[in-house]
């Protein structure tokens, strides 16, 4: 079996991690920000266990788990402001949830 160069795996994990971190900035919709959000978790799980492969250590598919454990957690808490901000505002624009500071 061929083994891909650890170079290539790290870069696409980094342009992977690039385009979820322009999602986030550019877009103002809250389930495209969610997205980009676990688009760059999912880049840094794949450089770990890209890393984790090359130096045969398990380690790396372990942190995946960890990043993936992590990414779970952190979609059910958004989709759960999320509901809360369209219950409240009936719209899924970041902005509007400036409205909230006191």
């Amino acid at each position: 079996m061929a083994m891909i160069p650890m170079e290539h795996g790290l870069m696409l994990a980094g342009i992977l991690f690039s385009i979820g971190l322009v999602g986030l900035l550019v877009r103002r919709n809250i389930i495209f920000m969610l997205i980009s959000i676990e688009i760059m978790l999912n880049a840094a799980g794949m450089a770990f266990v890209v890393a984790g492969a090359q130096w045969m250590q398990p380690d790396g598919q372990v942190m995946f788990m960890f990043i993936l454990a992590t990414a779970a957690a952190e979609v059910a808490v958004g989709l759960a402001l999320l509901l809360q901000l369209y219950e409240k505002f009936k719209t899924l624009d970041v902005d509007a949830a400036s409205n909230l500071r006191g």
